[in-house]
C-alpha cells in the first residue's frame, strides 16, 4: 500500500514539470510575438506618417540661350490726368492797366519806413476829422492772491491815507466798543481791491471797518525787487472818546 502512494506522487510531479516546461516555452513565444507585432506596428506608423522631402531641380542655361531683354523705350507711360481749369480768374491782387494820360508823374510810392512813421489812425467822431484816443494802459490783476505769499517787504499804510472808521451813532449811544479784524487785498500799486471781515466783536462795526479799509493806501509788497499783491490783516478799533 505504501509503494502505490509513492509511485502516484512521483508520477504527478514528473507530469507537472513536463507541462510547466511546455507551456512556459509556449507562453514566451506568444509574448515575444505580441511584442514584435506591437513594435512593428509602431515603427510602421511612424514610417507612414513621415513626409517626403521636397525635391528641388536646378536647370543650368547658357547666356546664349536667354532671350533679348525687354525694351525700355516702349514702356507704358502713366496715363495723363486732366485738370479742370478754374471757372473764373481771381481778381484780387491782379494789376489793372491804366492809360498813360491818367498817371501823375510826381506820384511816388511810400516806403515801409515812411508808412511806419505816419500818425496812428484814430476813431472818427462823425464830423470827418480824426480823433486820437490816448489813455493809460494798466495791467489787470489776474485774481486775488493766495492767503500766504512770501514777500521781502510787507505793505505799509501811507501817512495821511489811512482814515479812521466812522463810529456808528447807534453804537455810540449804546456805549458799545469793540475791534474788527479786516483782511485786505492790496494790489501791486498799493490800492485795496477787496476787504473781508475775519473777526468782529460786534456786527455794528463790520461795514464801517470795511468802508474805512477800502479808503486806505499802502506801499506795495516787494518780492524779488518787484511789487506783488498780497493779503494783509488790519485791526480797526472802535473806542469811545478815542481815535482808531
Amino acid at each position: 500500500m505504501a509503494t502505490t502512494s509513492v509511485a502516484s506522487v512521483a508520477y504527478g510531479y514528473q507530469e507537472m514539470r513536463t507541462l510547466t516546461r511546455k507551456y512556459s516555452v509556449t507562453a514566451l513565444i506568444i509574448a515575444g510575438s505580441f511584442h514584435l507585432a506591437a513594435m512593428g506596428a509602431y515603427y510602421g506608423l511612424q514610417k507612414l506618417m513621415e513626409e517626403d522631402e521636397p525635391v528641388y531641380s536646378v536647370r543650368i542655361m547658357k547666356y546664349s540661350d536667354l532671350g533679348p531683354p525687354p525694351s525700355i523705350t516702349n514702356s507704358q507711360t502713366a496715363p495723363a490726368v486732366s485738370v479742370e481749369a478754374p471757372t473764373a480768374k481771381p481778381t484780387v491782387g491782379t494789376p489793372v492797366p491804366v492809360p498813360d494820360a491818367e498817371i501823375n508823374p510826381e506820384q511816388t510810392i511810400a516806403t515801409q519806413q515812411e508808412m511806419a512813421s505816419t500818425a496812428p489812425i484814430g476813431e472818427g467822431d462823425g464830423t470827418g476829422g480824426p480823433v486820437e484816443i490816448e489813455q493809460d494802459v494798466k495791467i489787470e490783476e489776474d485774481g486775488p492772491p493766495p492767503d500766504f505769499v512770501p514777500v521781502e517787504k510787507q505793505p505799509q499804510p501811507l501817512p495821511g491815507n489811512a482814515p479812521p472808521p466812522v463810529y456808528p451813532e447807534i453804537a455810540r449811544r449804546a456805549g458799545v466798543e469793540g475791534t474788527v479784524w479786516v483782511k485786505i487785498w492790496v494790489d501791486k500799486e498799493g490800492n485795496p481791491k477787496k476787504a473781508q471781515v475775519l473777526k468782529s466783536d460786534a456786527e455794528l462795526f463790520n461795514q464801517p471797518a470795511i468802508d474805512a479799509a477800502m479808503r486806505w493806501k499802502f506801499t506795495p509788497a516787494i518780492m524779488n525787487n518787484g511789487p506783488v499783491s498780497v493779503w494783509v490783516s488790519i485791526p480797526f478799533k472802535f473806542k469811545l472818546n478815542a481815535g482808531r
